[in-house]
């Protein structure tokens, strides 16, 4: 999968594309979301590494990470037989509206189905978003810590 780049000049890519990119992704992934840097890091070091085939994907507006999303075993809930999972998908507010986050979130399908790997999942308390881009709801879970059930969706 080569960088894409999209009518208004941004570029989708994968980290493998671009690994020098690394600890920026991950402490941008950090500041979205509050989960450790080095938590990311080492889910992008395995997929660096050829460890696993669940990939980060990045859209970059020059050098700047404007949107980007992470594909990992579990997003931190109980069903755990749902797997992978696609994880920490942000847009930067003033470049929504514009399909990255749609795009991002089919460079990881696209990019895992090549490998053989289907179904994805994923967690969300959106309702109506996913389902623009292919995704069913499917049932609900139980996320690490968290007192109220959360959506799973799932891509076939």
């Amino acid at each position: 999968m080569n960088g894409k780049t999209a009518k208004d000049g941004c570029v989708f890519i994968t980290l493998r594309e671009k690994p020098g990119l690394k600890e920026a992704a991950a402490e941008w992934f950090h500041g979205k979301w509050g989960v450790p840097a080095e938590a990311y890091l080492e889910c992008m070091d395995a997929y660096l590494n050829g460890e696993t085939e669940y990939g980060w994907y990045l859209c970059l507006d020059g050098d700047k990470i404007i949107g980007g999303a992470g594909v990992i075993e579990n997003d931190f809930h109980d069903r755990k037989d749902l797997a992978p999972n696609v994880c920490a998908l942000y847009t930067e507010s003033e470049y929504r509206r514009r399909g990255i986050a749609g795009r991002l979130l089919e460079m990881a399908v696209e990019d895992l189905r090549a490998k053989g790997i289907t179904p994805v999942y994923l967690v969300t308390d959106h309702t109506g978003f996913y389902e623009r881009y292919g995704w069913e709801f499917l049932c609900m879970v139980q996320g690490d810590g968290e007192p109220d059930l959360t959506r799973m969706y799932i891509h076939r």
